[in-house]
């Protein structure tokens, strides 16, 4: 094997995504030097940014010299193949990408976005958090949380059990038994 193939072998992508909104705070601030270097120091090789409707601009990088590499999109058709790809999910609040990314047991970082009026988002991504099916925080406080994180510590969320789901949005939505 060529030393191409022991690269492909070994990446391990960060996939970052904002869906359909513009949520350049989590944007910027995965694109800073600090969470860039916590996440390499944490073995990954690649960061994947869906910038969605964002103004923001991340950096990027080809990660020759031992850093990661960086690239950015806005939109694609499906970001399925990405999330399926990715060894660690950093995303918004949205419950699609949250509970997409917990059907394929992925590791994942839920970042609020506060600018939101009546974020109901934020209760979701808590629950689950409680219930140690993914990491919660802020734009903020997301290197932190890199710096800290025990993936090991997620519980699976279980497989095509929609009870909890729908118990949990009755409850947010105020149908509580």
């Amino acid at each position: 094997m060529g030393e191409a193939d022991d690269r492909r072998r070994l990446k391990k992508t960060v996939f970052v995504t904002v869906g359909t909104t513009c949520f350049d705070a989590l944007v910027k601030v995965v694109d800073t030097q600090q969470v860039k270097e916590e996440l390499a120091r944490k073995g990954y090789t690649h960061l994947l940014i869906q910038m969605g409707r964002g103004s923001y601009i991340p950096s990027t990088s080809s990660g020759e010299d031992g850093s990661l590499a960086v690239e950015y999109f806005t939109f694609s058709p499906s970001i399925a193949d990405y999330m399926r790809s990715a060894s660690l999910i950093i995303s918004h609040a949205g419950s699609g990408s949250i509970f997409e990314s917990l059907r394929l047991s992925k590791p994942l970082i839920v970042v609020v976005n506060e600018d939101l009026m009546d974020n109901h988002q934020i209760e979701l991504a808590e629950e689950l958090a409680e219930r140690k099916h993914l990491l919660f925080t802020r734009p903020q406080t997301l290197y932190e949380t890199v710096r800290t994180m025990d993936l090991e510590s997620l519980i699976p969320y279980p497989p095509a059990d929609a009870i909890p789901v729908a118990k949990l949005m009755d409850k947010f939505l105020g149908f509580d038994d």
